[in-house]
């Protein structure tokens, strides 16, 4: 039997426990009774990470070294080459004179500017150019040039008859000296050349605040996975998210920042030199690695391998990429034969063998007598971070850095140190540490600085980093 109602609900028992729309009261807006939910929401107090970790930083921490300063910065100075190789042209009016224009590292020869040769008189070189190479003698080029040395074949009666033309484009290394009996020893001293570098520390700052009305309205929420943020947060959830930003945002700052130039704006502070800047300026760069073609970004592989021949070569080297370069590594090597029929690339890095080559997820491996270990890199893949801008040519697309050591002096310790080629200095004393330093202000808390109803949470680092033998560092981009 139906039961009428005066109310607007009309309602109908059912034998069991059930919920049908004809036995519950509906309390929605469309009955014109606004007495609330009839059941109390559940509550899911445990945060979604629909983001999963969204921190980004690790790098430096895990290539690097971190170590204190006292002063406003750093000065390091770095080996030149020990041998000596330059390029120039061959005299177009003069057989035998090559005039000496630059290192063979780029840098400039000007004997009234930049610098000048260190080829002496009495010394033995090659020289060479498209189409031949020549062992000479070098004599006094009697010109008053400096710039300008004067050369003589063992070979042949000239230079140009021994194969170099006039007017060509020539290298000249210097392979060692040869004197007659009884004349005089060498008279020219070569002092050693070495570049020297500095870097300065920024400050880096950040806070968090709450007002005292805001910490007495309690509501716990479960957290975990972050810079330690694991269990319940009251408030202080917040305060722990300002937390790992400004974590991110120290090693983020130590990649990307680049010091002012002297036309910037008055109101931009000095900056300081990141890693990127640092391997655009005195490093390596490369559009490699872009997929679809195997062989050819081997090709292209093996013209990274030939710069780090020309430099350091230091044998093992981190790989730092994001998602595309990543998978087109993964395929440049999948497609490989493992090495069997002459393609110089071998699968024993990590423990990987060819075997576990269809995986396709490599970690490790060799090609000629270099070790790479190659990793995703978060911050080059989360659209928040590196991987937001618009530029499709010219963004970094990863990192190759060496996993080496140089030898410098400590003035603090009186003796040589070894130290990673990449690490940070930061600002550190007896009285202070800022290394990564907090402090808490206002009136809430128990904390009570001043008279203002908030409690506000300070961050601030100061540093900087070291990126020594920058040479041997490639971007990829």
């Amino acid at each position: 039997m139906a039961i009428t109602s005066p109310s607007p609900y009309s309602v109908r028992p059912h034998p069991i426990k059930a919920t049908l729309s004809s036995n519950y009261i509906d309390f929605s807006s469309a009955t014109g009774v606004n007495w609330g939910q009839q059941y109390a929401p559940d509550l899911l107090e445990r945060e979604a990470e629909v983001f999963g970790n969204r921190m980004v930083s690790g790098l430096l921490e895990k290539v690097g070294a971190e170590e204190a300063m006292a002063s406003d910065q750093v000065v390091w100075s770095e080996q030149g080459r020990l041998h000596l190789s330059y390029t120039g042209a061959h005299d177009a009016s003069t057989d035998g004179k090559i005039n000496i224009t630059e290192d063979c590292d780029g840098n400039s020869i000007d004997a009234a500017g930049e610098g000048a040769h260190s080829i002496r008189i009495g010394d033995t070189v090659l020289v060479s150019d498209a189409n031949s190479t020549v062992r000479c003698y070098c004599a006094d080029p009697a010109s008053g040039n400096a710039d300008i040395i004067q050369v003589h074949p063992y070979s042949h009666d000239t230079l140009v008859n021994a194969g170099i033309a006039l007017s060509a484009a020539v290298k000249v290394m210097v392979f060692g000296s040869e004197f007659t009996k009884g004349t005089a020893g060498q008279t020219e001293a070569i002092e050693p050349q070495f570049k020297s570098f500095s870097n300065k520390p920024i400050i880096i700052k950040d806070m968090y605040q709450v007002s005292g009305s805001d910490t007495a309205q309690i509501g716990w929420v479960e957290v975990s996975g972050e810079d330690g943020q694991n269990g319940y947060l009251w408030y202080l959830k917040s305060e722990g998210d300002t937390r790992s930003r400004f974590t991110d945002h120290i090693e983020m700052s130590l990649i990307e920042a680049e010091k002012s130039v002297s036309g910037a704006n008055a109101a931009v502070p000095d900056g300081t030199e990141g890693l990127f800047k640092a391997i655009k300026d005195r490093g390596h760069q490369a559009s490699l690695i872009n997929g679809g073609d195997a062989g050819n970004d081997l090709a292209e592989f093996d013209l990274i391998l030939a710069e780090f021949d020309k430099n350091g070569a230091i044998e093992e080297n981190m790989v730092y990429v994001g998602r595309e370069s990543s998978l087109a590594i993964d395929d440049m090597l999948a497609n490989l034969d493992g090495g069997s029929t002459g393609s110089g690339s071998a699968y024993g890095v990590f423990n990987n063998s060819q075997d576990m080559a269809l995986n396709l997820g490599f970690k490790g491996f060799r090609r000629g007598s270099y070790d790479f270990y190659k990793t995703d890199w978060k911050y080059l893949n989360d659209v928040a971070t590196g991987g937001f801008t618009l530029d499709t040519t010219g963004n970094v697309r990863g990192v190759m850095i060496p996993a080496g050591v140089s030898s410098v002096y400590d003035e603090n310790l009186g003796k040589n140190i070894r130290r990673p080629l990449l690490h940070v200095r930061y600002r550190a004393s007896a009285a202070d540490d800022r290394r990564f330093k907090t402090w808490t202000t206002g009136s809430v808390g128990g904390n009570i600085t001043t008279d203002i109803d908030k409690m506000a949470v300070h961050y601030l680092s100061e540093r900087c980093l070291v990126v020594q033998g920058a040479n041997n560092f490639v971007l990829l981009n």
